[in-house]
Order: structure tokens, then C-alpha cells, then sequence
């Protein structure tokens, strides 16, 4: 399997298979994962939310499934903070996946049921991020992935 170089640090993995069958270590699952375009995204955003942003490995959900309306959803990442509650969701897709509106549409709708502040959505090449107020029923644009520290500052 071709791994392409994302537009993040680079960083170690324990990969293992056979070609077209790889498999790739979560940390944070403690298991081998099929190893998919969209899987190497999601753990290098993984590895750069704990190195580069500060955030607690131990409080980061992989795949966290939920049900909506009767079906089962995942969300690839949701971020707690110190209490438990859900603070930021991710959304990853695949390097060669445009981020346009229904990628949006998407985090918005798993959002309704998390109702976390911020939102990020990552191909791993590009990376948006926005910050939710849910009082004035408005969001912003932020210009970096907030680091963990700041996230859970202001809940």
C-alpha cells in the first residue's frame, strides 16, 4: 500500500502484514487496524494531537460508535476533557478526498448528538477547524487546531 506523505510531522508506526493486507497499531485501541487510506490519516492526526497539541492520550475515543436516528454511527475521533465530556470531534477521510460540503454536513449532523464546541475536519493534507457557540447559534473559523490546554480552558 502506497502511504502518502501528509501535510503533518511525520511519524513512527508499527506496521505488519502482507502487502495489500496491512495492518497498523492504534495506540489508543491497543490493537492492529486495517490499514486504509483513511485509517493512516486518522492515526497521524491521531499522533499529532497528542505530540504537537498536548492532548491526553487516555482521553481520546477511536471510532466511537453511536446511534442516530435508530443507526449506528462512528465518530473517528472525539476528544474529552478532564470530566469526561466530549469537547472536540474529528472527522477523517482519506488524503484523495475533497473536503467539501458533505464533509461538513456530516460532522454537523454528528455534532447534534455531542453538541462538543469544536469541530475539525482533516484529510491530512488540509485541515479545518472551527469553534461552535452554541448561545449565539453562530461558529468561527479557527486558524490552528487549537492546543489542549486552550480547548479545555474556557469549559
Amino acid at each position: 500500500m502506497y502511504l502518502k506523505e501528509l501535510n503533518l510531522p511525520p511519524y513512527s508506526f508499527k506496521i505488519t502484514g502482507v502487502p495489500g493486507e496491512e495492518k497498523i497499531f492504534d495506540d489508543i485501541r491497543r490493537r492492529y487496524v486495517r490499514l486504509t487510506p483513511e485509517e493512516w490519516v486518522r492515526q497521524n492526526f491521531i499522533k499529532y494531537l497528542i505530540g504537537e497539541g498536548g492532548y491526553p492520550a487516555g482521553l481520546i475515543g477511536v471510532e466511537v460508535t453511536f446511534t442516530m436516528n435508530r443507526l449506528r454511527k462512528r465518530a473517528d475521533i472525539l476528544v474529552h476533557n478532564r470530566e469526561g465530556r466530549p469537547v472536540m470531534i474529528v472527522e477523517c477521510k482519506s488524503y484523495d478526498v475533497v473536503l467539501d460540503e458533505s464533509v461538513f454536513d456530516q460532522i454537523v449532523t454528528y455534532n447534534m448528538r455531542f453538541r462538543v464546541p469544536y469541530m475539525v475536519v482533516t484529510n491530512g493534507m488540509i485541515n479545518y477547524a472551527c469553534k461552535i457557540d452554541f448561545e449565539n447559534n453562530s461558529w468561527e473559523y479557527l486558524m490552528v487546531i487549537p492546543q489542549y490546554d486552550e480547548l479545555i480552558k474556557e469549559q
